[in-house]
């Protein structure tokens, strides 16, 4: 099995109203300023996830046994619909042990993923000038976060609670994360379907099976 390989992708460049290249990801010594925050200047320095993206595709179509739908539909994976979707991707191990993957293109541009049945994962997660996130760093965590999911890092339960309480941990090379939130932001019966998925289940998610060659 070949390991996965960021395609080659130019940076973008983009400069302001003096002609300086703005260096994303390191602007800000201390705090931001006041007025950076909710304001989005130059979305397009995201667009590189698209690419990103498509080499992630491309990558588990050749190298595990998956089956893929490819349309705006599987958008709905989602726990909340997205406004602004132009493509979608679902990639379905053939064993159901495993997590399956939702990537979600945006037209902002950015990427959803959505892992498993519960979770959702953002990039980038904010993209106001206040955050100056930068793509490759977005690139680096979409990349990360799938690559955890494929190889059987990524975990996700519920807690009894009214409403229940929904956890995932995802286990990197470098170390792991983890989420907790109410499930009532969740829709009843996709609540419901996922409780159901997951109650027999103790562990992470398993590693996808290679594609059979020969």
């Amino acid at each position: 099995m070949s390991s996965y390989l960021r395609p080659a992708v130019a940076p973008p460049v983009f400069r302001d109203d003096d002609g300086r290249v703005i260096k994303y990801g390191r602007r800000w010594v201390d705090s931001p300023p006041a007025d950076s925050y909710s304001v989005s200047r130059n979305p397009e320095r995201f667009a590189p996830l698209h690419t990103i993206a498509d080499a992630l595709i491309d990558h588990l179509l050749a190298e595990y046994d998956v089956e893929a739908d490819d349309g705006i539909e599987v958008a709905a994976d989602l726990i909340h619909p997205h406004p602004d979707v132009v493509r979608a991707v679902r990639i379905r191990p053939r064993d159901p042990a495993c997590a399956a993957l939702t990537f979600v293109f945006t037209g902002y541009p950015g990427i959803l993923l959505h892992a498993g049945v519960l979770h959702d994962f953002f990039y980038p997660s904010c993209g106001c000038e206040a955050c100056d996130e930068e793509w490759s760093a977005e690139a680096d965590d979409l990349e990360q976060q799938v690559l955890a999911v494929v190889t059987g890092n990524y975990r996700e339960s519920t807690r009894a609670g009214r409403p229940p309480w929904i956890e995932s941990e995802t286990v990197f090379p470098n170390g792991s994360s983890s989420s907790q939130s109410r499930g009532e932001d969740v829709p009843p019966e996709r609540l419901a379907a996922a409780i159901h998925a997951l109650t027999a289940r103790t562990g992470a998610w398993a590693p996808w099976p290679p594609a059979p060659r020969g």
